[in-house]
């Protein structure tokens, strides 16, 4: 089993969870290898040996690879054959991925090795962990992968730091990857057969990606309700639509934790009060439907969890070993479909959570719909703009969202001579969700800095409990807007507090943990 004492993760490619990725990725968690794995791998390795003793001739083993895998490799020439493989499938471009998806690549891969299927040696793998926990992080481009078979091209790129080429960052420098081994005192590898293809046969890059993303979206999510509640009490919103008996009558799951949040956070509001017996009906559907809204992305981001730590505890090369029988086996365990679909699901559910939050922007600064706040919230109006651009940064971001959430898991483009003739693009799914993630964060806190002003305007009465927290945090950072000034940086401020976790964490200091 994956165990964790005093920041240390041993893995055994069994028990790996989102958060153990996280931890590793994030916080610098050292990773060993249990002994079970190191069995397992051991065991694997013998298999691979014996196929090259007896000349039989295996795919990946002693041939050659995707349109080439008829062409059989003479003995000589397989550790070249390796080497070649890498080489020659290092063709991702553009910008790299950040410091904590390389980590979460380099785990996963790791902890699929550690399966004993893959029929690796241990060295391999542990060179992969002393990278890890030494902070020898490869440059990885982010774009080059069809998701099948796997993430070859990104992975080609780890790949090469391995055997001690290619590029790598170490103590913040980049470095050709034999210096950033040669620095950490790590020796690189010489890879014998299977070895090349076991390093790049996979999903690991887009699992990577979307551990990470989901990680983040579980408190993303709460912390809409979070600001959605803060809003809706600023506007002089009812509480009613929330009550619990009343979502119990459409119990989703989601949907009864955002209600729950909200009533939570907007508990012993006295702006509530203040309007309770007024002759307003009904409040607008970004606020009133706002559990039924983020409760449904709430459903999405469940389902996505379970698919990814499904996937970061899979075995995903090929062929697969099964060292018992001494089998070889040819499947698809590296296509990125599961990945690809559930990361365009999230995709679009993140996106409706910026949509909503961009609706109740836009009646707090627009005083037709918020009578009892000024216009754009701020005074002297004319000579000031107050908070009216932010709606269109908003609306801009919303805007591409929209975009970024088409599907890329619907599109498939054969590869390797119509031999891989339908592939994921799930690392394309990947990334897009954690660009639309970025792009929320930065609409509620926009939202944020725009309720914070609202509240300023209706201090004679007390918010919701939650509320208040949130308010005295915002204004610990951000001040007041008497006049115009420049907000970028203000929106900056509140959307690392959001991304971070910081907004979440202050409001269950105050009133306890939120659903």
């Amino acid at each position: 089993m994956t165990t964790l004492t005093k920041n240390i993760i041993t893995i055994d490619s069994r028990s790996l969870t989102i958060k153990d990725v996280v931890n590793v990725a994030r916080h610098n968690y050292h990773v060993t290898l249990s002994k079970e794995a190191t069995e397992n791998i051991n065991k694997a390795k013998k298999v691979v040996d014996k196929v090259i003793l007896d000349n039989k001739v295996v795919y990946g083993v002693n041939t050659g690879f995707g349109a080439f895998c008829k062409k059989v490799i003479s003995k000589e020439n397989i550790k070249q054959l390796q080497k070649n493989l890498l080489l020659s499938h290092s063709t991702g471009v553009d910008e790299p991925f950040q410091e904590d998806v390389v980590r979460a690549i380099i785990l996963l891969r790791a902890n699929t090795l550690a399966s004993g299927n893959c029929g690796v040696r241990v060295e391999l793998v542990q060179t992969l962990l002393d990278m890890l926990n030494a902070g020898v992080h490869p440059y990885i481009p982010q774009k080059g992968s069809v998701g099948a078979s796997g993430d070859l091209a990104p992975l080609a790129h780890l790949g090469l730091v391995v055997i001690g080429e290619g590029q790598a960052y170490f103590k913040g420098k980049l470095l050709t990857g034999s210096e950033a081994l040669k620095l950490a005192n790590i020796k690189p590898i010489e890879l014998e057969a299977k070895e090349g293809l076991a390093l790049i046969n996979g999903t690991q890059v887009m699992t990577g990606v979307a551990a990470i993303v989901i990680d983040e979206a579980e408190s993303v999510i709460k912390t809409a309700d979070i600001i959605a509640a803060c809003t809706i009490d600023a506007l002089k919103g009812s509480d009613a639509p929330f009550d619990k008996r009343l979502h119990e009558l459409r119990p989703h799951p989601g949907q009864l934790k955002s209600a729950e949040n909200l009533r939570h956070v907007m508990k012993n509001s006295q702006i509530r009060e203040s309007h309770r017996n007024c002759d307003h009906v009904q409040d607008a559907y970004s606020m009133r439907c706002a559990p039924q809204v983020h409760g449904a992305s709430r459903d999405t981001i469940d389902y996505v969890k379970r698919v990814v730590e499904i996937e970061i505890n899979s075995v995903t090369d090929n062929p697969i070993i099964f060292p018992e029988t001494e089998e070889f086996i040819s499947g698809g365990n590296f296509h990125g479909q599961p990945i690809a679909l559930a990361m365009d699901y999230l995709g679009i559910a993140l996106s409706e959570i910026a949509n909503v939050s961009e609706r109740r922007i836009e009646r707090m600064v627009n005083s037709k719909l918020s009578e009892h706040l000024p216009a754009f919230l701020v005074k002297d109006e004319g000579i000031n703009s107050g908070f009216m651009i932010t709606q269109y940064t908003a609306a801009s971001l919303v805007s591409e969202n929209k975009v970024l959430a088409h599907p890329a898991s619907v599109d498939s483009i054969p590869t390797s001579a119509n031999q891989e003739d339908h592939v994921s693009m799930g690392t394309i799914s990947a990334r897009k969700a954690q660009t639309i993630l970025s792009n929320v964060e930065f609409v509620l806190a926009i939202e944020l800095l725009c309720v914070a002003q609202a509240l300023d305007f209706l201090r004679e009465f007390k918010p919701g409990d939650g509320v208040e927290a949130v308010y005295k945090l915002v204004r610990e950072k951000v001040s007041h807007l008497d006049k115009d000034r420049v907000l970028h940086k203000d929106i900056n401020v509140l959307k690392e507090m959001i991304s971070t976790a910081i907004v979440l964490k202050k409001v269950q200091e105050k009133i306890g943990n939120l659903k």
